[in-house]
């Protein structure tokens, strides 16, 4: 837990004095942080972004050391649309950052020129000599197809051992037992056959010079329109190596501002662009689309699950709307799968 207002006001001030700057004048608590507290720091020199990240005994990432190390990475490799990393207190659980202008985008509003951008951005990340050096891996790294299928299956299996005790929802566990788990069931089983078909290992490990710098939860809900047109990519607390096929998969499933599924070819092109010895990544990313949006519906039903309740009541409040929206939206993407 982070301290009171006037702690949090002393903390800041530490943070500004590491980084050089003067003694905050007034600290903003700001909406939309998701897990964590966000606030606009206000001194003489301009505004600043200060995040509080959520610590829980249930969830032991180090979510400050994994945005703070990837942005202190994305930054000397020369990419600017991004928060430039200022100063960290690993004690408090604090980082400092420059203050990004701009607004989320729209479901809807997303352009070819938008996925160009997060192109861009991705590539950029990724030297044409060979993966980075340094950075550890992303949260959930999958390096082999079993792995994937293996992370997916442990978020069905916490969602079904919570949907049988007393405390979880009753149409939200009707909903994780009778619909969810089964489908996944099929998919599962019939992702083997389908790799087995295409003679690919279910088991092989990507080797690691196939491996890619991944932002993580990249997409378009972790982006800021500026007002001069420019995108500016945010949040980065799970970023690290990963598979690109997992980065086109959670790029082109998550929920809340979608990219059109006609931007995928493009998108892959740049992606497989980037990995020319990746023979294949194609055909990972073809296998693995339906894996990952229902693993998107089991990340839409972790406001029913305590440690990421938990979390959302640290970052913002208003559990119950959010839950009810989070079922819907999970029952309408299930429906595409079936």
């Amino acid at each position: 837990m982070h301290g009171s207002g006037s702690d949090l006001e002393r903390q800041a001030a530490r943070l500004m004095a590491r980084a050089g700057l003067s003694a905050p004048q007034r600290l903003e608590p700001l909406r939309g942080g998701r897990n964590n507290r966000v606030f606009a720091v206000h001194a003489p020199e301009g505004v600043f972004f200060l995040k509080a990240y959520f610590r829980h005994p249930g969830d032991p990432r180090d979510r400050l050391h994994a945005e703070f190390s990837f942005l202190e990475y994305a930054w000397a490799r020369g990419l600017r649309t991004i928060p430039r990393p200022l100063a960290r207190d690993d004690a408090s659980g604090l980082g400092l950052y420059t203050f990004l202008e701009g607004r989320l985008l729209a479901p809807g509003e997303v352009t070819a020129a938008h996925v160009e951008a997060a192109a861009r951005f991705y590539v950029g990340l990724n030297p044409a000599d060979g993966p980075a050096s340094g950075l550890p891996d992303g949260s959930e790294a999958c390096f082999s197809l079993a792995a994937h299928l293996e992370c997916v299956a442990q978020r069905v299996g916490r969602l079904a051992d919570a949907a049988t005790g007393p405390d979880f929802r009753p149409d939200a566990a009707a909903f994780v037992l009778d619909n969810l788990a089964p489908v996944w069931e099929t998919w599962r089983d019939g992702t083997r056959d389908a790799a087995a078909r295409l003679g690919l290992s279910m088991n092989a490990a990507l080797p690691p010079a196939l491996r890619r710098v991944s932002p993580s939860d990249f997409g378009f809900h972790n982006a800021l329109l500026g007002r001069d047109g420019d995108l500016f990519f945010v949040d980065f607390e799970y970023a690290g190596m990963d598979d690109p096929a997992k980065t086109v998969c959670d790029f082109f499933c998550q929920p809340d501002v979608p990219a059109s599924p006609a931007a995928l070819p493009d998108f892959l092109r740049r992606v497989c662009g980037n990995s020319p010895d990746d023979a294949d990544l194609p055909a990972r990313v073809e296998l693995l689309l339906p894996v990952y949006r229902l693993k998107w519906c089991c990340i839409m039903l972790n406001e029913f699950l305590p440690v990421s309740a938990a979390r959302r009541e640290f970052a913002e409040g208003g559990a119950r709307a959010r839950r009810d929206r989070q079922l819907a939206l999970a029952k309408q993407t299930l429906l595409q799968l079936r």
